[in-house]
């Protein structure tokens, strides 16, 4: 899991994430419209039926989504932040905490380009800010090359979560 990484790393989460929106577009909104655009077209001209136009239209995007992110799912390759072997620097599922020149802090955890959200300082594997971070260990500076020009971080501090506990629960039939 350390050195240059794989090309689409995806946390578990992350990926039951893909995987429950690809299950409800092809196993609930997909029939729901397919029975739509179905009604629609047996009540006749389909020239001017807004339902009928409106339902493919519609299918069409759910068709698109659901073939992107089979293309993600397929691509992906699960790896659990907390099984990390070397905590001691910056790979995928690393939060860690940065400073710039002046003393401005900021504090993300890189996850796959699939699971990224800016507002919650996730930022995804392939950006800028983690690209220059990878492989990064406390107190090492890192340059991230930006359009707007470079910009210089110290890495102040690195943690991974705590690896989850798994029970065996098992029914006694006793």
């Amino acid at each position: 899991m350390s050195g240059a990484g794989p090309s689409n790393p995806i946390s578990p989460a992350g990926y039951a994430a893909l995987r429950a929106r690809y299950d409800h577009l092809l196993g609930t909104e997909r029939p729901a419209i397919v029975e739509i655009v179905s009604w629609a077209a047996g009540n006749g001209d389909r020239s001017e039926n807004g339902d009928y136009l409106y339902g493919r239209k519609r299918m069409r995007e759910i068709d698109r989504e659901l073939a992107h992110l089979a293309r993600r799912m397929k691509a992906a390759r699960v790896l659990d932040p907390a099984a990390q072997p070397d905590k001691e620097r910056v790979f995928f599922g690393a939060t860690v905490t940065v400073a710039d020149a002046d003393d401005a802090r900021r504090t993300v955890t890189i996850v796959g380009d699939d699971e990224q959200e800016a507002s919650a300082d996730r930022i995804g594997w392939s950006s800028p800010l983690a690209r220059a971070l990878r492989g990064a260990a406390v107190g090492e500076l890192r340059t991230v090359r930006l359009p707007c020009g470079e910009k210089e971080w110290e890495v102040l501090a690195i943690a991974y979560a705590a690896p989850s506990v798994r029970r065996d629960r098992r029914l006694s039939h006793e």
